[in-house]
């Protein structure tokens, strides 16, 4: 029994053992399982990290290991390199020359190969020419066709490579080169062929030898060589005398090399060389006063002879013949008629002390008279004088060369009797004077600088023209009154040849204490043809603007009608015969009413949009300056466009249906005003159509240094000079010089000093030079006027190249004292002082009395008040009746319905609606008179509309560049007239602040990123990013949406974006500080741009881009109403566009992209309020307080699992192994109770 029971209670231990066995595996096995996946996951974070600092180490060890190896390598090539080095170099050296040579065998052969295309191209060119000649092409366009042509030809002349080297001709002075003379072999060069031989080849030609070096000696002629040059091959030497003159034989017979001995002539000619010195004009001023004292000297041949000397003028007369007699020529008498020696004439400044200067030279070709042909007078012509690369003036004289009779000098053509040793130009040649008068209205002197230390203060005026002179009164006091007392002077006689009328010469004298005078500066007025008058139209008959006429009296009406009306029912008046209304036109007029249908239906859009976005969007309804300034603006920009239609109906149906047609599409632009690219004078001219300004200027122009006119100029004279036809009616009728009656004072006005308010309007600024070393500027303003001077430095524009100024100044001048208006920018300087910019002048009193009226421009509509309210002091009825009394017109006549101006008669409506009751006011219809003024014959002209002009500014530390430009305008009205308004309002507009709250609701199909490594599931961690353009500083952003396994997306999260808007310029204003050093802030104006971007959320790396969509607040597309009908599609510039400043709020879903695809969807939801709106009912950011929004419901995945590890074992093992888990649970479970049983039943066994 004892062994039974042994045997028994080992077979239950063994049992009991084997069970327990069991279930230590299961419980090892399922606490294996466990530890695995959490040692996974810790080991998954620890091969993270250690994978990125074991790549990060073995980079450096790899890049230390290259290096080294870099290191042996380099130190083993070296050795070799130096042995193969002397190799390469001639090697190298070889193959350099042979790819020379076959370059400039390329460059021979491509030269030959572009000559044959270039000269077909050539002659189609010509052919082109010919053709454009037979089918009436513009002369301007054929000369440049012909110009093009030209310099082809000259390309092909030259030579790719110089073969033969150019011929030296040197003069030697004791074995010294001191002159030369450079001809070129092209020139020289002998052929068989005329068309390949040089030009010079076999000629006898003169050379004007010249110093070595640059500008040694001066410009002057060192000598004149006559040589006779043949250059060519040694079998072609038998041609070397081929073209040598008749009565040349050279002597042969040498036998042994030796110097060729002299050419000695055969034929021998006397003759006598006369050179006609009258006058010459525009000389360089050599003296410190701005003049010359100038003489010629004429060079013929072995002699030469000089003219008397002309003290103190720019424009002497010589009125001077100099004789050379018994002038020896040899050669062929035929050949000298054809090719004489050459003149040379030069023009020197006599100096009292030293050596005369050097002004100019020119070559002259003499008039051969040979003695059996009949004598005739040469003709006086103007040669231009070089001094180098200079122009020197011109000369005008006359030069003819006859011979000798054999019967001796008396029977040569008489010559004048001499005045003492000096014979005149005979009376044959010289200029035939007429009676013409030359008028002179003197006004005054402008911006005189100091003479020798000194101020001038008393001022006269010396004018000379054709040895007769005229002076001005002297100025008592420049400072007080720079205007002459007395104004016209005049004399007759000129020559009857316009083209040889003598300069005009003016000099500015000042006179000083105990009677002495210095020289101010000078002006020559070489060319007088511009200021001969030419007399106006007699208005006596009436006469009508242009335009088709009329049957009964030829009078034609011009339809001048409001735009305020309906145009259709207003035109020009036209009556056409039956036969000239053919079908053509008929189709022409059609076309062009649809076109001006078409226009006025596009102005009517433009302006209901523009209206709009000013009145809707800024909140309020009240328009402003600024809204005629950008309403200008996209005028100028839509204008070219209709440029196109004008010149159409212009050429097409005549220039009346032109005009109508051109009134028609401007009436929608009728509150606008004209911007100016440039300077208002560049579109109206100088503005000098009542006097001329002539800058006045002292001091050397030919200095060795070169000192430029800025530097010379010493003042302006302001004049006007008249030159007529003085015929012995008018003489006879009394109107002698003496007698007091001057044309040329018609239309000017009094020479008095006028008090004058005004008025400076700066707009804005573009292009300004940077004056900082950041790049930017702080420009000012500062204007000066006469001794008054405004400086705005206070209001400076921080950080700016394109400031926005829009201010007003208000000045109070008297002219002609104060007349010259400064506006210089200025940049500010917190330490130091501030720097120029640049500066623009203004002369505003060639304005005030201008016929163009630029005094006020002339606004397009008459309103009495608002935005447009007219500014002058004068209405448009009062400023038309004075025009018409200045011109000496008929009129003007107000009648109901129409204006009459002499034989014009201009129609228009003068019936309008006040307050229900109707008001007659002709001050619309003179409006329009006057700016279709240009159109009245006669005395008709442009005047000056409302306008910006754009100044380019300049420094003279920076002579000629472009320092920026300056958009204003000016506005001068008479003291002595009403005051006119106060002074328009330009101030810049204030930004709106605005508020711009969005909600970002949910997201849904936004990718996936992430992968899990465990469960292999796609998942993002997603939130959404946003910010406006230009406050990147302020981006916001939402919370983590984590684990996303669909791309949806729970937020709840409120965006609030505070920013400063201009409505009427659409842009949002942004004032921020460029770096922490910065004391002011730099203000941009920015488009109204609001960017969201959707992100995956990464915890050990950065995070993942996922998409994005950027909208403009003024028209971005509607959001869809759901998820799925958002598409990329709502992206594209077709769809229909809404702006948040008018809906205020939006709600629907937008797309995000990526690389051109689709990447995620947003609902969000955007509310527009004002700054005001904000304060009274604020609202907090993500979900505080004021105004919080509710957590999203999110599902129960959506959780950061290094935060929650517990949540993370849960949702990712226990989901995903829960079955296996639980299975291994009961197991251990069932093998506990199992073992637990047995080792009880056992236990009561052996017990027993």
């Amino acid at each position: 029994m004892v062994v039974v029971k042994v045997v028994v209670v080992v077979m239950v231990v063994v049992v009991v053992m084997v069970v327990v066995m069991m279930v230590v595996v299961v419980v090892v096995v399922m606490v294996v399982v466990m530890m695995v996946v959490v040692v996974v996951m810790v080991v998954v974070m620890m091969v993270v990290v250690v994978v990125v600092v074991v790549v990060v180490v073995m980079v450096v060890v790899v890049v230390m290991v290259v290096v080294m190896m870099v290191v042996m390598v380099m130190v083993m090539v070296v050795g070799m390199m130096m042995v193969v080095v002397m190799m390469v170099v001639v090697v190298g050296m070889m193959m350099i020359m042979v790819v020379m040579m076959v370059v400039l065998m390329m460059m021979v052969a491509m030269k030959v190969m572009m000559m044959f295309p270039l000269q077909e191209s050539m002659v189609g060119k010509a052919e082109t020419i010919s053709e454009g000649k037979r089918k009436a092409r513009s002369v301007k366009e054929m000369l440049q066709e012909a110009i093009k042509l030209t310099q082809k030809l000259r390309f092909l002349v030259e030579e790719p490579q110089h073969t033969i080297p150019d011929v030296f001709v040197w003069m030697l002075s004791n074995n010294k080169r001191v002159a030369y003379a450079r001809i070129s072999a092209r020139d020289l060069i002998y052929s068989a062929s005329p068309e390949e031989r040089g030009k010079d080849c076999g000629k006898i030609q003169t050379l004007f030898l010249k110093p070595p070096g640059k500008r040694v000696a001066g410009w002057s002629i060192q000598a004149k060589l006559d040589v006779y040059l043949w250059l060519g091959s040694c079998r072609d030497s038998s041609h070397v005398l081929d073209n040598l003159p008749g009565g040349f034989e050279p002597k042969g017979g040498a036998t042994e090399e030796q110097l060729l001995p002299a050419i000695l002539p055969v034929h021998l000619h006397k003759f006598q060389m006369r050179a006609h010195m009258y006058q010459a004009r525009g000389l360089i001023a050599a003296d410190s006063t701005g003049l010359s004292d100038p003489f010629a000297r004429v060079t013929f041949l072995t002699q030469s002879h000089t003219t008397a000397i002309i003290n103190q003028t720019l424009t002497p007369t010589w009125n001077q013949m100099l004789l050379m007699t018994r002038v020896t020529l040899h050669g062929d008498l035929a050949h000298l008629e054809q090719e004489p020696p050459c003149i040379v004439i030069e023009v020197y400044d006599d100096d009292a002390l030293g050596k005369a200067e050097y002004l100019g030279s020119t070559v002259a070709v003499p008039v051969v008279r040979v003695s059996e042909q009949p004598y005739s007078p040469p003709q006086l012509q103007y040669s231009p004088l070089f001094s180098g690369f200079q122009s020197g003036g011109e000369l005008l004289g006359a030069f003819e060369l006859i011979q000798i009779p054999e019967s001796g000098e008396e029977y040569l053509p008489a010559l004048d009797e001499p005045d003492g040793q000096i014979y005149p130009v005979p009376g044959n040649i010289r200029p035939v004077l007429s009676r013409y008068r030359l008028e002179v209205l003197f006004w005054g002197l402008r911006e005189l600088k100091k003479v020798q230390l000194l101020s001038v203060d008393r001022p006269q005026v010396f004018i000379e023209c054709a040895g007769k002179s005229l002076r001005s009164s002297v100025i008592q006091s420049y400072k007080t009154n720079p205007n002459f007392t007395t104004l016209v002077d005049a004399f007759d006689l000129l020559p009857e040849n316009e083209n040889l009328h003598p300069p005009l010469n003016i000099s500015v004298v000042d006179w000083r204490a105990f009677g002495r005078s210095t020289v101010v500066g000078n002006y020559t007025i070489n060319n007088l043809k511009p200021f001969k008058y030419t007399p106006p139209p007699t208005l006596s008959a009436p006469t009508s603007p242009r335009g088709p006429d009329s049957r009964e009296g030829r009078s034609q009406i011009l339809q001048m009608v409001s735009c305020c009306n309906n145009v259709l029912s207003t035109s020009f008046v036209q009556e056409e015969d039956t036969h000239t209304r053919t079908h053509t036109h008929t189709n022409t007029l059609t076309s062009i009413l649809r076109i001006k249908q078409d226009w006025r239906k596009s102005s009517r859009k433009s302006t209901k949009r523009r209206k709009r976005t000013v009145a809707d969007e800024s909140g309020d309804n009240v328009l402003d300056w600024w809204s005629k300034y950008y309403a200008s603006v996209d005028k100028r920009q839509q204008v070219k466009v209709s440029k196109h239609y004008w010149s159409m109906c212009w050429t097409v149906v005549g220039p009346c249906v032109g005009l109508y047609l051109v009134h028609v599409l401007d009436c929608s632009w009728s509150t606008c005003w004209t911007l100016y690219d440039k300077e208002l004078e560049s579109e109206f001219g100088p503005f000098d159509d009542w006097v001329n300004t002539f800058e006045l200027f002292r001091g050397k122009a030919n200095d060795e240094v070169g000192r430029s006119s800025e530097e010379r100029f010493v003042g302006k004279f302001k004049v006007s000079v008249s030159v007529r036809f003085f015929s012995h009616e008018s003489c006879s009728g009394g109107k002698s010089p003496n007698s007091g009656q001057f044309k040329i004072t018609r239309g000017i006005p009094p020479n008095t000093s006028v008090k004058v308010l005004i008025r400076v309007y700066i707009v804005s600024a573009s292009n300004l030079h940077p004056a900082d070393t950041d790049g930017k500027s702080d420009p000012y303003i500062v204007l000066r006027l006469g001794k008054t001077e405004i400086k705005d430095r206070d209001n400076y524009i921080p950080k700016q190249l394109n400031p926005v100024f829009g201010r007003s100044f208000e000045i109070q001048a008297t002219f002609p004292k104060d007349s010259l208006l400064t506006t210089l920018i200025y940049d500010h300087d917190t330490i130091g002082t501030d720097d120029l910019i640049g500066e623009t002048c203004i002369d505003l009193e060639n304005r005030f009395y201008s016929r163009h009226r630029a005094t006020c421009g002339l606004p397009t509509e008459y309103s009495i008040d608002g935005y447009n309210a007219w500014r002058d002091s004068t209405k448009p009825s009062e400023l038309l009746t004075t025009l018409c009394k200045e011109n000496r017109l008929d009129g003007p006549y107000f009648r109901p319905g129409k204006i009459t101006i002499g034989g014009n008669v201009f129609a228009g409506k003068t019936l309008f609606m006040d307050e229900e009751q109707t008001v007659e006011s002709y001050e619309h219809l003179a409006l329009k008179i006057l700016h279709r003024w240009t159109e009245i014959p006669g005395v008709g002209c442009r005047l000056v509309p409302e306008h910006i002009e754009t100044r380019t500014l300049y420094n003279k530390a920076r002579p000629g560049m472009d320092q920026g430009q300056l958009q204003m305008w000016v506005d001068m009205f008479p003291m002595d007239m009403p005051h006119p308004r106060p002074s328009v309002d330009i101030s810049p507009r204030k930004p709106k602040g605005f508020e711009l709250r969005i909600i970002i609701w949910n997201t849904e199909d936004v990718i996936l990123e992430d992968t899990n490594i465990l469960t292999g599931t796609q998942s993002s961690d997603i939130y959404v990013k946003g910010w406006l353009k230009g406050f990147e500083d302020d981006r916001q952003e939402t919370d983590v949406h984590y684990n996303s396994l669909t791309g949806e997306g729970n937020f709840n999260w409120r965006l609030v974006f505070p920013f400063n808007y201009l409505p009427a310029e659409k842009v949002v204003v942004v004032s921020k500080r460029g770096s922490i050093f910065s004391l002011d802030k730099t203000e941009q104006k920015l488009p109204a741009m609001l960017v969201m971007q959707v992100w995956d959320f990464d915890r050990l790396s950065s995070d993942d881009f996922l998409g994005t969509v950027e909208l403009d607040l003024h028209g971005f597309p509607r959001g869809a109403k759901s998820a799925k009908a958002c598409k990329m599609d709502m992206l594209m510039d077709s769809v229909e566009t809404i702006s948040i400043f008018q809906q205020k709020r939006s709600r629907g879903w937008w797309p995000f992209v990526k690389a051109g695809e689709l990447t995620g969807k947003v609902e969000a939801e955007f509310h527009l309020v004002t700054s005001e709106e904000a304060e009274k009912n604020p609202v907090g950011r993500a979900r505080k307080e004021p105004e919080p929004l509710e957590k999203p419901n999110r599902p129960d995945t959506s959780f950061s699992w290094f935060v929650n590890p517990f949540k993370c074992f849960f949702h990712l093992i226990w989901r995903n192994y829960k079955k296996y888990i639980i299975i291994a649970l009961v197991l251990l479970i069932t093998a506990l109770f199992i073992a637990l049983l047995l080792y009880t039943l056992s236990t009561s066994w052996l017990a027993d």
